[in-house]
């Protein structure tokens, strides 16, 4: 049987998903670029480089906030599960 939703559409929540990952990548390289020095004994970064580092975790929260988008979606599509009962689904409540 064919899945009813047509590959290039995007979920809900893929936005979301995609974009805290860029933003997640940014802030892993503002934190690389920033270590480096203190590393090497040189010179440290200014302030704004180390407040880019904290792009992490705002990536990580807007990817987090993609998947609980996604997984309302889900719950908000699928049948309720008394209506599976109902059918005799044998599956029903795995």
């Amino acid at each position: 049987m064919r899945d009813k939703t047509q590959t290039n559409s995007a979920a809900a929540g893929d936005r979301l998903i995609r974009a805290g990952a860029i933003v997640f990548f940014l802030g892993a390289v503002a934190t690389l670029v920033t270590v480096v020095p203190l590393l090497l004994h040189t010179t440290p970064f200014p302030t704004y480089m180390y407040l880019l580092s904290m792009l992490m975790g705002v990536g990580f929260l807007l990817a987090a906030g993609g998947v609980l988008q996604s997984v309302a979606a889900g719950r908000r599509q699928a049948p309720p599960l008394s209506a599976s009962l109902e059918r005799g689904d044998p599956h029903a409540g795995r």
